[in-house]
């Protein structure tokens, strides 16, 4: 059974960006509501409202990220996955986001910080060979996904205080 691919988003992103923040590929959630980590129980805009002030809006947070110096993206353009689960995530219909062209219009990131390992392995195993600048430093953070619950909130936020510090 083959099932239809699922699509991601443009990034959000500013020339000036310094940190990029990357997931695997939006879920179903987000799909349909078109925003990034829109599933009412993923932590990632609370974590965010914490760090940077980003509240309100999915706009308006999404400005404050930019403020900030963060680029929110995908590693995946699209891929086929049943439901939202990264687990899901078919191999072999996975498509990439440009890498090359998105470093070479912000170039002054400096950081990939992944959200959680799913996305962390896609870009080692698919991008990193493609791409043609040097990889900036990367730091694998624990997923902000209502999936991975083992870890506790405090925790988590503590852990993503790093994105906000290298900035």
């Amino acid at each position: 059974m083959t099932k239809e691919a699922s699509s991601g988003f443009p990034p959000v992103a500013r020339s000036d960006a310094r940190v990029l923040v990357l997931g695997s590929l939006p879920g179903k959630r987000s799909i349909e509501a078109q925003q990034y980590y829109a599933h009412p129980q993923n932590t990632f805009w609370k974590i965010m409202g914490e760090l940077t002030g980003a509240d309100g809006s999915y706009d308006q947070r999404c400005q404050a990220l930019l403020e900030h110096g963060i680029a929110l993206w995908d590693v995946l353009e699209s891929s086929v996955r049943p439901g939202s689960m990264d687990a899901d995530i078919r191999r072999g219909t996975e498509k990439i986001n440009n890498f090359n062209r998105f470093f070479l219009t912000h170039s002054k990131i400096s950081q990939l910080c992944f959200n959680g390992q799913k996305a962390a392995q896609i870009f080692h195993r698919l991008v990193i060979p493609q791409l043609e600048s040097a990889v900036p430093q990367t730091r694998v953070l624990p997923s902000t996904s209502p999936a991975y619950a083992s870890m506790p909130y405090a925790q988590k936020l503590e852990c993503w205080r790093q994105v906000v510090a290298s900035v």
